[in-house]
Protein backbone atom coordinates (compact mmCIF):
# COMPACT_ATOMS: atom_id res chain seq x y z
CA UNK A 1 0.00 0.00 0.00
CA UNK A 2 1.46 3.56 -1.01
CA UNK A 3 1.65 6.23 1.12
CA UNK A 4 1.64 9.58 0.31
CA UNK A 5 3.50 12.09 2.22
CA UNK A 6 2.85 15.89 2.94
CA UNK A 7 6.64 16.49 1.25
CA UNK A 8 5.00 14.64 -2.06
CA UNK A 9 2.16 16.67 -1.68
CA UNK A 10 3.95 20.00 -1.29
CA UNK A 11 6.34 19.31 -4.39
CA UNK A 12 3.35 18.83 -5.89
CA UNK A 13 1.45 22.23 -4.81
CA UNK A 14 5.12 23.71 -6.02
CA UNK A 15 4.95 22.45 -9.52
CA UNK A 16 1.37 23.93 -10.18
CA UNK A 17 2.14 27.12 -8.16
CA UNK A 18 0.01 26.60 -5.33
CA UNK A 19 0.99 27.44 -1.42
CA UNK A 20 -1.25 25.50 0.86
CA UNK A 21 -1.01 24.98 4.88
CA UNK A 22 0.09 22.53 6.99
CA UNK A 23 -3.21 21.30 7.93
CA UNK A 24 -3.99 21.58 4.17
CA UNK A 25 -1.16 19.43 3.19
CA UNK A 26 -1.99 17.00 5.61
CA UNK A 27 -5.52 16.44 4.45
CA UNK A 28 -4.54 16.73 0.88
CA UNK A 29 -2.17 14.04 1.61
CA UNK A 30 -4.71 11.42 3.20
CA UNK A 31 -6.89 12.18 0.39
CA UNK A 32 -4.51 11.67 -2.57
CA UNK A 33 -3.55 8.28 -0.32
CA UNK A 34 -6.97 6.94 -0.27
CA UNK A 35 -7.40 7.66 -4.06
CA UNK A 36 -3.97 5.70 -4.68
CA UNK A 37 -5.17 2.93 -1.99
CA UNK A 38 -8.23 2.58 -3.96
CA UNK A 39 -6.59 2.35 -7.63
CA UNK A 40 -4.28 -0.39 -6.41
CA UNK A 41 -7.95 -1.76 -5.55
CA UNK A 42 -8.88 -1.64 -8.89
CA UNK A 43 -5.51 -3.34 -10.69
CA UNK A 44 -6.56 -6.30 -8.16
CA UNK A 45 -9.47 -7.17 -10.35
CA UNK A 46 -9.19 -10.16 -13.01
CA UNK A 47 -10.13 -8.22 -16.05
CA UNK A 48 -8.55 -11.55 -18.58
CA UNK A 49 -12.14 -11.97 -20.26
CA UNK A 50 -12.93 -7.84 -20.54
CA UNK A 51 -12.83 -6.57 -24.45
CA UNK A 52 -10.59 -3.34 -24.43
CA UNK A 53 -12.24 0.03 -25.00
CA UNK A 54 -11.38 2.98 -26.16
CA UNK A 55 -14.85 4.81 -25.09
CA UNK A 56 -17.28 3.26 -22.69
CA UNK A 57 -20.28 4.12 -25.47
CA UNK A 58 -20.49 2.58 -28.43
CA UNK A 59 -19.05 5.35 -30.63
CA UNK A 60 -19.69 5.25 -34.28
CA UNK A 61 -19.03 7.57 -37.06
CA UNK A 62 -22.70 9.51 -37.88
CA UNK A 63 -21.25 11.61 -40.70
CA UNK A 64 -22.35 10.55 -43.80
CA UNK A 65 -19.78 9.41 -46.60
CA UNK A 66 -18.29 12.28 -49.08
CA UNK A 67 -20.08 12.37 -52.30
CA UNK A 68 -19.70 14.65 -54.77
CA UNK A 69 -23.21 16.22 -55.59
CA UNK A 70 -24.52 19.33 -57.78
CA UNK A 71 -24.02 22.54 -55.61
CA UNK A 72 -25.00 26.67 -55.95
CA UNK A 73 -23.57 27.84 -59.39
CA UNK A 74 -20.44 30.00 -58.47
CA UNK A 75 -22.08 33.24 -60.26
CA UNK A 76 -25.17 33.00 -58.09
CA UNK A 77 -23.32 32.82 -55.14
CA UNK A 78 -20.93 35.86 -55.48
CA UNK A 79 -24.25 37.93 -56.47
CA UNK A 80 -24.97 38.06 -52.99
CA UNK A 81 -20.73 38.66 -51.56
CA UNK A 82 -20.18 42.27 -50.64
CA UNK A 83 -16.85 41.49 -53.26
CA UNK A 84 -15.36 39.46 -55.32
CA UNK A 85 -12.30 39.32 -57.32
CA UNK A 86 -11.33 36.32 -59.74
CA UNK A 87 -14.28 33.92 -58.87
CA UNK A 88 -13.57 34.03 -55.00
CA UNK A 89 -14.79 36.28 -52.02
CA UNK A 90 -12.91 39.14 -51.56
CA UNK A 91 -12.38 39.99 -47.85
CA UNK A 92 -10.59 42.55 -45.87
CA UNK A 93 -6.65 41.60 -45.53
CA UNK A 94 -6.03 41.06 -41.76
CA UNK A 95 -2.14 40.64 -42.19
CA UNK A 96 -0.10 43.34 -42.85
Amino acid sequence: MTEITKEQVKHVADLARLTFSDDELETFAKQMGDIIQYAERLNALNTEDVVPTTHVMDVRNVLREDEVRPSLNREDVLKNAPASKDGQFEVPSVLD
